[in-house]
Formats: C-alpha cells, structure tokens, sequence
C-alpha cells in the first residue's frame, strides 16, 4: 500500500484522498499538481474503482500518457483499461461508436491538410478573391473561422479585435465559412473543432448516449482547467450528470491562451456550476527560492478577479530578484549578455533563459549573441534573420554591397510578377552585360524590378549611414508590404522598425549585415544541444523552468501591450502572463525595465513607462540596479521605483473588478457635462473629457493624450 501521508503534503494529500464529489484543486505553480494526479489515480485504483469507470482529460496526449504511466510504476502494476487523452480524442472515439444522424456510416474526420484544401475547394467554388493577391491565405481564413467557433464569438467581432487590417474581407470570409460547414455537412465531414460542438450536440439532444457515458464515467479528472474553452466546460458538466464526482484542476493565474479560446472564467466559475465543490489549495511550490515566490505573489495580489493564494517554499535561501534599468532597449541587450556571461560562472546554458512578450523583442540580443558566439534556440517566433520580410528588405542591401549576389537578386525578383526563376537568371545576366541595352530591354516588361534596380544604384552612389540607408529601403520597400504578406502584414512591419533600431547602433554597413546574417552553420544539427541558452516568448515558455529567467521589455506598450491598458480581461490576462514567466526561475530572476525607447520618427530615443507590473512591486522585494551614461552598471541604495496609485479594488472570491466607491457619483456628474479628475496607475492624473457608457472615459493624460480607459482601473477624485 502508498503510504500517501508521509509522500504527499497536507494539501496534496487531501487532493488525493477526496474521491467524491466535486472538487477544485487550484495548483499554483511548482506545485506537484501532476503528482497529485498520479497520486489520486493510484490511491482511485487501490479503493477498488474499476479503471473503465474513469475518465482522464488532459491537453496533450503525452500528459495523459506520462500521468497513467507514473500511477502504473507507483502501483507496481497496470492500471487497466482507463480512458485517458485529450478533449478531442474523446469526443472522436465517442462519435465513432454513436454517429450523428446525419453522419451514419460516413463519417470522417480531416486533418488540418484535409480542412484546408476542403476550403480552398469553397473559396474557388465561389470565385471569391480571384486575382485579388491582398485577400487573405486559406490558412488565415481558417484561423479566422476557428477562432470565431471556439471563442463562440461572431466573425465581425474577432476581426475587429484581432485582425483589424482584414476588415473588409469580412463579409467574404463569413460567405467560404457557411460554404465549408455545408460541403462538410454534404460530404460527411468534420474537422477539427465540429468534433467538440458535435459531441456537445449528441450528450444534449441523445439522452440514451448522454446517460451511458454519464453512469459509465463515474469519476472524471479534467487537467489544466484554466484553459478550457467554453464548449469543453459544458461537455464536462455533461458528462458529470447527476453524481458530480469531477475533480478539476489548474491555476486560474496560468490561463494565457485567450487567443486560443481558453476561457478563464470557467475555472472561476467552477464552485458555482458544481454545488458542494471542495476546494482545495496546492501552495508550497518545489521550484524556486522563498525571494522570488515573493515577489510573484505581490503580482497576484492586484488581481481584482481570482482565487486567492500564497506560494511558498522550503527553499528560504537565495539572493532577492533583479530590478536592471538600462539607458535604453538599445544598450539593454548588451546589458542582458553581460548577466548571461556572470550567470554562466555559477550555472549551465541550457538554465539560463530570456524570456519576452514577443518575439520581435529579441532580435538586439540575438545580435548580441551571435557576435559573442553563444549559441542559443529560440522558442516562439522566427529567428530575426529568418523573417522572409527582413530577407526581402536586407536583398537590397546585400545586392548594394555585393552586385554579384544570386540569391539576393533571386529574393529581389521572387517578389515581383511574373519573373520565374528562369526570368530571374536572364534578367541577372543582363545585369552583368557590359551593354546596358540588354538590361534595358530585359525590364521593359517588368517596370517594379526597374524602380528596384534603380533604387539600389542610387543608393550605391551616397555613402550613407547604416540607418540612412534602411529608412531609403524601408520607403521604398513598404508599400509592397501589403501586397506580398497581406494577413500580417502590420506585424512585419512593427518588426521592419527594429531593423531601423538595430542599424542604429552601427556606423558600417559591412559590419552591421555581417552580424546580421552571421550563423553558426553547426546551429540547426544542435538544436538538441543541452549547453544552448534559450530565448523564448513566455507563451511558449509556459511548463518549463530553468535555474535563471531574465525578462525584458518591462515596458508599457511592450509588456503589458499598448491595446492591453484599455481592456480589463485583457490586462488581467497581461498580468497572468507576468506571473507565468516569473514562476519559471528556480533561484536567480532578473527584470530588466528600459528607461527609454528608440523611437524612430524622432532618430533618438523617447522615455519608456515601466511596467504597472513592475511598478506594483514593493520595493523590498527586489534588488535595484541602473545603468548609467559611462556605461557602468550600479546598484541603487534603494529602489527607485514607487508604487503608483493602486489597482481596482481586488477581491478574495471570483467577484468581478470593482470600481472605486467615487466613480459612481463621478460618473453620473461627468455625464451630466461637468469635468472631473481622475488618476491613472501608468498615466498619472488626467483630466476627464467624456463618459462612455456604460463603464469606460475618455481621460487627457498631460504628456500623454487622450485615453479610453475602463472605469475599473481609475480612481475618481471627488
């Protein structure tokens, strides 16, 4: 027999051992949340519940295989013939066995390859977008159409909010989807995501169906509740039935993946949905010291909407985390290879990692690092020298320094209509004939490869700075922008400013694209390689650890983003993410908060606000140390950084955010017409120009303009 007492702790043990009813386990980070799961199957199997009476739910097929693996060596034996495996794969090996109506003997499932080409099939049939090159890849069209089907959102909403710049294909994009719902229906099809609405359906409509499964699985275990979409939740509660036996867990401040679908409000809502719900806390975290558990809890703390909980360690020991303040984003990438090389004395690469909002926000240290030789992987995002956008616009480049390049010639004219690669060699080889009417004619037909031509020889006569010379490319090179990567091309474009921001730094053309396209041939067969430092965005960064995470762009507009400040769920969901990349150290942990950013109309820099989550942090929690005008790096004698005005009023339940007890009379005397006050956490005091109903104002911030802020995150003045 387990001894389950003396191997788990109190809370973890009272996890385990609770077998029925509803249960909540809300499992903070490093907690051992999969060996309570483990913990409990085994002790399910050894209290003589039949394994097929149990039901297993997990987001990768690997968790659930590696959970039932682990009870089987804990038990000493097999656990039989559980069902364990994600959502998907259950509702497909449910719908296998009880087909929809109208799907009997016919049914399908396609993969993504399938589901794709089956829409490409309706787009064509319908001739929308034919000749149009801006209209969007089928791939975006079908992220679009799942991301409406999984958020339960309509289409024009999901647009607007995150593809802004495809609006006007919105009505076209409605059209193919009802076209491939139909030719789906037709051809006894279903991709993806129908698995889920149809089986939610069949458990709705199908009561023989729904009382089967609901008397078969008398125990069901749901992992990485946070992240459940809306239609998961509900195919739960059906499952659940009558006996409620449904034990959820995960840790609502880790539900990130909005983007997704994942819906934090289901796990908020769990107690409610499931009366009796048993809660229980998993707080000691075995991962990282006392000091950054600390700091990670003061984080949540201004969460006005969540369950409350207070990580700990055994681990007392260990130096406070980092607050670094470089001069600029510019001078903070050196910064952040200077902590690398002291980090690399006490642990090994493969412990250290950088961790960013986004992964254009890497791109100086990539540099950086490869100039140092340090090998590195990415995860989350391309390489910066690996963005077709930053390929096409640096051909320009290449071909000004080198007229003989090929394969930048060839990257010049794979952007321009109607030059092959047969074109593309001719046209070359004109380039250099000693008799310029051959080029002349060469481009009679191809007037943008011309203008291209021309601008490069331009450009080869001025002796111009490095940034001189990407501000004349990028003119010349954007308005293509559109045309060549039409569904994002708002974000190459953030990412093509960069490239103007790390020319900057350089005074050498020949030096600045040589550590740009500066690669360690070796690179792409190490990738496996344990001695790589990581570079990762913190989406991708979430399940893992190291000994020391280092966090940049601790700056408004960066981290949280700029379109975050103004949306209460998104900012909390900012927040959530802060809390997730901070939990991933072990025992160092540094934040490193710009003091300015390169700001590109101006060629200079520009002040950059830290991060409300930054700035939230008491100022005893944390060490301070500021870059100064020599280059030195010191530590402050105490932080700097004061805590601004505080949060919306924050609760110990699943309340929502509460506004200030002010800005209800505020509110009704500025929609009245009379002008108040306000403050802000990040902008300070403002002056309020207009209420918008029902809950946001539009506030003028001195030095920073007029706001759209939610009600929830200002304080009124009287």
């Amino acid at each position: 027999m387990i001894d389950y007492k003396n191997e788990l702790n109190p809370a973890q043990y009272e996890a385990a051992t609770t077998l029925e009813g509803p249960m909540l386990v809300i499992a903070g980070a490093g907690s051992g949340k999969t060996r309570t799961l483990v913990y409990r199957l085994a002790n399910m199997i050894e209290q003589g519940v039949s394994p097929h009476e149990i039901l297993l739910l997990t987001f990768t097929r690997k968790a659930s295989q590696e959970m039932l693996q682990r009870a089987a060596e804990l038990l000493g034996h097999s656990v039989g013939n559980i069902t364990g495996g994600t959502f998907h794969a259950f509702a497909y090996s449910v719908l296998r066995q009880n087909p929809p109506d109208e799907y009997e003997g016919s049914l399908s499932i396609m993969d993504s390859a399938d589901a794709n080409g089956a829409l490409k099939y309706c787009k064509d049939t319908l001739s929308i977008g034919k000749g149009d090159k801006s209209f969007p890849k089928i791939q975006t069209v079908m992220g679009m159409l799942s991301k409406s089907r999984n958020k339960e959102m309509d289409l024009h909403d999901i647009l607007r909010r995150e593809a802004f710049h495809l609006a006007a294909y919105r009505d076209d994009i409605a059209t193919i989807g009802t076209e491939y719902e139909q030719y789906k229906a037709q051809h006894g099809l279903l991709d993806y995501d129908d698995l889920l609405f149809k089986l939610e359906q069949l458990l709705t409509v199908n009561k023989e169906v729904r009382e089967y499964y609901q008397q078969r699985f008398k125990y069901i275990m749901v992992d990485e509740y946070q992240d459940t979409n809306l239609v998961q939740a509900r195919i739960v509660r059906l499952l659940a039935g009558g006996h409620g036996n449904v034990m959820a867990v995960g840790d609502d401040a880790q539900s990130i993946y909005a983007f997704r679908g994942a819906n934090v409000q289901n796990i908020l809502d769990f107690p409610k949905l499931f009366p009796g719900c048993k809660m229980v806390k998993l707080e000691e975290n075995y991962r990282s010291i006392q000091p950054i558990l600390d700091l990670t809890n003061s984080i949540l703390a201004e969460a006005p909407q969540a369950f409350q909980k207070n990580l700990f360690s055994n681990k007392k020991d260990g130096r406070k985390p980092e607050v670094l303040l470089p001069l600029s984003d510019l001078t903070q990438a050196k910064m952040v290879v200077d902590k690398i090389g002291k980090l690399r004395k006490k642990y090994k690469n493969n412990e250290i990692a950088v961790l960013f909002r986004a992964g254009y926000q890497s791109y100086h240290l990539e540099m950086q690092l490869n100039k140092l030789g340090l090998k590195f992987r990415k995860f989350g995002g391309l390489k910066y020298s690996d963005a077709a956008h930053v390929k096409d616009v640096m051909s320009y480049v290449r071909l000004l320094m080198n007229p003989l390049d090929l394969p930048a010639f060839h990257r010049l004219t794979a952007n321009i209509k109607g030059v092959g690669p047969k074109t593309s060699i001719r046209i070359y080889e004109a380039t250099q004939a000693e008799d310029p009417t051959k080029l002349q004619k060469a481009l009679v037909r191809y007037p943008d490869l011309r203008e291209d031509l021309d601008l490069i020889d331009s450009l080869r006569r001025q002796r111009l700075e490095p940034v001189e010379l990407l501000e004349e490319v990028l003119a010349h090179y954007k308005p293509k922008l559109k045309t060549i990567y039409p569904d994002d091309y708002p974000r190459r474009e953030h990412g093509l400013e960069q490239l103007v921001q790390i020319a900057s730094g350089y005074s050498d053309i020949d030096m600045f694209l040589s550590d740009l396209s500066l690669e360690d041939p070796t690179q792409k067969q190490e990738e496996e390689n344990p001695e790589l430092i990581t570079l990762s965005t913190i989406h991708s960064a979430k399940g893992l650890e190291w000994d020391a995470v280092l966090i940049i762009d601790l700056v408004e507009d960066r981290f949280p983003s700029r379109h975050a400040v103004q949306k209460a769920d998104e900012f909390e969901e900012e927040r959530r993410l802060m809390y997730v990349a901070c939990t991933r150290a072990r025992k160092y942990l540094g934040l490193f908060v710009p003091s300015s950013l390169y700001a590109r109309g101006t060629g200079g820099n520009e002040p950059a606000i830290p991060s409300p989550f930054v700035r939230d942090i008491p100022g005893s929690l944390y060490e301070e140390w500021r870059e100064n005008y020599a280059g030195t790096v010191t530590q402050t004698a105490r932080p700097t950084s004061t805590p601004p005005h505080r949060a919306p009023q924050k609760s110990g339940s699943t309340t929502k955010p509460k506004p200030s007890a002010a800005s209800g009379s505020s509110g009704s005397s500025v929609s009245g017409g009379k002008l108040g006050h306000c403050t802000h956490k990040i902008f300070g005091r403002g002056k309020i120009i207009q209420h918008l109903p029902p809950d946001k104002y539009r506030v003028n911030f001195p030095g920073f303009g007029l706001k759209v802020i939610m009600e929830a995150y200002l304080v009124m003045e009287d």
